[in-house]
This record gives structure tokens, sequence and C-alpha cells, in this order.
């Protein structure tokens, strides 16, 4: 079992952290004009060196944040203003949780390593196709994460009910995006309950994740490619840890429901109205 507090260096110490205001744009962007070259180009890079190396398998937990934290300061050097709210939350208790948070982009499988892993060891729960993009389908591997189809939602239960399980007992937390696909909208009715389900089967706490990250916009063509919107801020917040499911969890599941919602129009994001 990972301990808290394992990784020796991270700049996340603190429960906040923002973009320092003057932060320095990266020489790509002049050499891009700005496109979204600049960001593509680097973001591709340090997937394809995670890739390699967890195809080696000389990929430790320290090696996955720092990478992350890669894709962090690429966001920032073509303005992108990054706000986190909440780290102290993932250290309130030992045992490793059940992370839910609603999913927008492809940002937050790219940075939430570094924000993470400082405190707690965890995977995600993606669907089964991404095991199959080159690269990134090798770190995936490597972190030991849960693959859905996201086509039978009964066979999709039961895999993150039987695996989810298995790496709560051996002391690592699981991240879930209950939603179909990812989107810009945060819409309630498409969120489901199976982290809250995960949770109570496993005994295990929930930390709610509320994130803004369509600053990096979904491709209208190619969905991974989409547009940059320097002018839309990302945030990450983690909610107060649910310590226990009780009953049949509806409650707790509204609670994180009214965690994001609140939390995304606070920031100037999409809602759908019921």
């Amino acid at each position: 079992m990972i301990k808290e507090g394992f990784l020796t260096e991270t700049p996340f110490t603190e429960d906040s952290y923002d973009t320092p205001e003057n932060f320095p744009r990266s020489i790509w962007e002049y050499f891009c004009l700005g496109s979204r070259l600049s960001f593509y180009l680097r973001n591709f890079y340090v997937f394809y060196d995670s890739g390699k190396l967890s195809r080696t398998g000389n990929f430790d937990l320290q090696g996955i944040a720092d990478h992350a934290l890669e894709n962090m300061r690429i966001t920032e050097s073509c303005g992108g203003r990054i706000h986190v709210r909440g780290l102290n939350n993932l250290s309130k208790f030992k045992e490793p949780a059940v992370i839910v948070a609603n999913h927008m982009s492809l940002l937050e499988t790219a940075c939430l390593d570094a924000l993470i892993l400082p405190r707690k060891d965890f995977c995600f729960v993606i669907k089964r196709s991404l095991f199959d993009v080159p690269y990134f389908g090798d770190i995936m591997r490597h972190m030991d994460c849960i693959a859905v189809d996201r086509v039978n939602p009964r066979d999709d239960f039961k895999i993150v009910m039987e695996e989810g399980k298995k790496r709560l007992d051996a002391g690592r937390s699981v991240l879930i995006f209950p939603q179909h696909t990812r989107s810009e909208v945060f819409d309630p009715d498409g969120f489901n309950s199976i982290g809250v389900k995960l949770a109570k089967q496993a005994a295990a706490p929930i930390i709610p994740l509320a994130l803004r990250t369509d600053f990096l916009a979904n491709g209208k063509w190619i969905k991974d490619l989409g547009p940059i919107r320097r002018k839309n801020p990302v945030w990450f917040k983690f909610g107060e840890p649910i310590m226990k499911v009780e009953g049949t969890g509806k409650a707790e599941h509204n609670q994180i429901i009214e965690f994001i919602a609140e939390n995304v129009k606070a920031w100037g994001g999409k809602v759908k109205e019921k």
C-alpha cells in the first residue's frame, strides 16, 4: 500500500493554487502565432515520453506526477489560468477513496495526477478504447486503470464494482467520471450514481471533485483536437469528504451533484437545468 505523502517533490503543498499573474508565455506561442499547435505539440510530446517510459516499466509515481505537472505548465504557458481548491480534503484520512468528478475535456486526465498523487495513489476508470491509443494507452495500462466499454451499462457496472473494490482493498483510490461522455455542459440527469454505489460496496469515503476545463474545447471533427480557449479559466475543487454512504446513497449522490453544479455555475460554466 502506498502511504500518504509518498511523493517528495510537489509544488502543491497548500490547500489551494493559482497560476501567477505574470506566468511567462512560451516561445512556442510566438513560433506558432498563438495557435492551438503550440499546446498540442508539447502536450503530445509529454504523452509520448510518458508512454515510452510506461512501456519500459521505468515510470514511477513521482515520474507520473512530474509529467502531469508539465502538462499543467504547458497549459499555463499558453495563457491558461489554473485555480485549485480543497487539496487538503485529500489528506483528511489515510484510507483510499472514491473520487467522483464531472468530465469536460482531456485536460483533467492530463493534469490530475500532479494534484492527487502527492496525497493519494489512484487510478482512473476510462473507456476501454483509450487503451488502444498509442502511448496514452501504455500510460493507462501502467497505472492499472479500470476499463469499461460504455456499451452495456450492466457489464460496466459489474466491472467497476469488482475491479474498483480490488483497487480500494489494495489501498488505491479510484477516480470515476459518472457520465456517458465528456461534455462542456454539466447535466445532472446524465450523471449516474455508480461512484456512490462503489463507495458503499467497498465501505470507502467519497471525495467530490468539481472541475471546469473547457479551456480545452472538444473538436468539431476530431474530438481530441479542439480549439484552445484562453479566456476560459481552469478550475479544480475537491470537496469535503463523505465518510460513509448511508442507505441507498441517494442523499450522497444528490450532494455530489449539487456540489459540482454550484461550483461550475460559480466559475461561469454551463449547467443543464432540469
